[in-house]
């Protein structure tokens, strides 16, 4: 009777437990697919209105025009899709899926290391897997995000993703691609809540906090160039800033914060740098392009900083600087930007209400973002060579009346579009059909 009642007791712990598991990830692929018939949207302003794209093992062979001559695609998987649209899998930069699941549960934040200078703190090693927010930005075909860190100088070092996987070394695309830096501000706000007056006043401490950071990258040089018998992480981290195998991501807003931060990289010898907000880069245009550095623009769906601005501003500012050919990426910092992330197509078409063509606009979360953060080569638009990251859409991919996906894959594998909220969809959709019928 004991033994009954254990089975019985492991059984329900067991179906309770896979009530809350993460999916499976998506198997291997183990034969070839052909997409036919669909409009495809390369990712480099290209597109092509009757396709065939092929793949297998993962990578991506044909794409090209069904017109212009046969394929022998027998043996081959086919899927029809006619009358729809395929894109290379969206890319979310700067972001937190992963690291932060409830931001009122303490436990399930991990975004952020205590002290100033921590650019040996990897976010790669903190990224949950099963994290149902990043389920949920599949549906929508945002496929691979930049897991970063925050808060602090130097936030730490972060890492590029795909979101389908067992764990953080399967879903690792990049690993530790670049260093993340938040530049002081010229400007802060009085604390208001110690009686401070809280409008714009001019940092006094401007000057000493930037000469902090100069004074960082020099010690971390010298313990480069010096004994190392004694092992300094934060130092050690540093120095594939200077190598060119990690970038530098430079949060800053302002116009004399971007010529500073600029200037310094410059003067630290920082072969690729980044910047990540840069809310008033239009200003500075030419001299952003002079220095071939390139931009993962504030989110688009935000007000205007100033009273004397555009109201428009943050919706052209990608026009603005695309027109001056700076490459950038959208992203979707700012409050919730984690449910926020699955967003991004539809960022990225408010930016074609505001000036660029649909394919530019594209641009802005495939293959821009791929060339800032170096993946590609493999990723970031559909060409032969490239990874068979990409998905079918019924309709516009960055209008969200018909950005519905039929079908995406990762690598060639056919990934899942069930998430936590879908299966709540479906359930109370059943419950009115129902209440309906009776």
């Amino acid at each position: 009777m004991k033994q009954i009642q254990l089975t019985i007791v492991f059984a329900f712990l067991l179906n309770f437990t896979l009530g809350f598991a993460q999916q499976t990830p998506a198997q291997k692929q183990t034969r070839p697919i052909a997409i036919t018939g669909a409009t495809a949207h390369i990712g480099n302003e290209e597109v092509i209105d009757n396709s065939i794209i092929i793949f297998k093992e993962g990578k991506i062979t044909t794409v090209q025009d069904m017109t212009m001559a046969k394929f022998d695609i027998s043996g081959m998987e086919i899927i029809n899709a006619s009358g729809k649209h395929v894109y290379p899998g969206f890319i979310v930069p700067n972001s937190t899926l992963g690291l932060v699941e409830i931001d009122a549960v303490r436990a399930t934040e991990d975004d952020a290391e205590m002290g100033s200078w921590n650019p040996h703190i990897r976010s790669l090693i903190a990224y949950n897997t099963e994290s149902k927010i990043v389920e949920s930005m599949r549906p929508n075909g945002v496929l691979i995000g930049q897991i970063t860190p925050r808060s602090g100088r130097i936030s730490g070092t972060s890492s590029v993703v795909q979101f389908d996987a067992w764990n953080w070394e399967d879903a690792a695309i990049k690993t530790d691609d670049g260093i993340h830096m938040n530049w002081p501000n010229n400007f802060s706000r009085g604390r208001w809540w110690l009686g401070e007056d809280p409008a714009m006043k001019m940092n006094e401490n401007y000057d000493k906090q930037v000469m902090e950071i100069q004074d960082y990258f020099n010690a971390s040089k010298a313990y480069k160039k010096g004994n190392q018998d004694t092992v300094n992480l934060p130092y050690a981290a540093l120095e594939g800033l200077f190598d060119g195998t990690k970038k530098l991501y430079i949060n800053v807003d302002d116009e004399k914060g971007i010529i500073d931060a600029i200037n310094f990289a410059k003067a630290q010898n920082v072969e690729h740098t980044v910047l990540i907000g840069a809310y008033e880069a239009y200003k500075v245009a030419d001299f952003i392009k002079k220095n071939n550095i390139s931009i993962l623009l504030r989110r688009v769906h935000t007000r205007p900083e100033s009273a004397d601005d555009d109201y428009d501003l943050p919706f052209k500012l990608a026009k603005l600087l695309t027109d001056k050919g700076i490459t950038v990426a959208l992203q979707a910092n700012g409050d919730m930007e984690r449910m926020n992330s699955r967003n991004l197509p539809f960022y990225a078409g408010t930016t074609v209400a505001y000036g660029l063509t649909k394919e530019q606009a594209l641009q802005l979360i495939t293959l821009n973002a791929a060339k800032i953060l170096g993946i590609d080569k493999d990723y970031g638009s559909l060409e032969a060579g490239k990874s068979a990251t990409l998905f079918i859409s019924e309709g516009d991919a960055l209008d969200m009346r018909t950005n519905i996906l039929s079908k995406a894959f990762i690598d060639g594998r056919d990934i899942s579009l069930e998430t936590h909220q879908t299966e709540l969809w479906r359930r109370y959709s059943e419950k009115y059909d129902l209440q309906k019928k009776l």
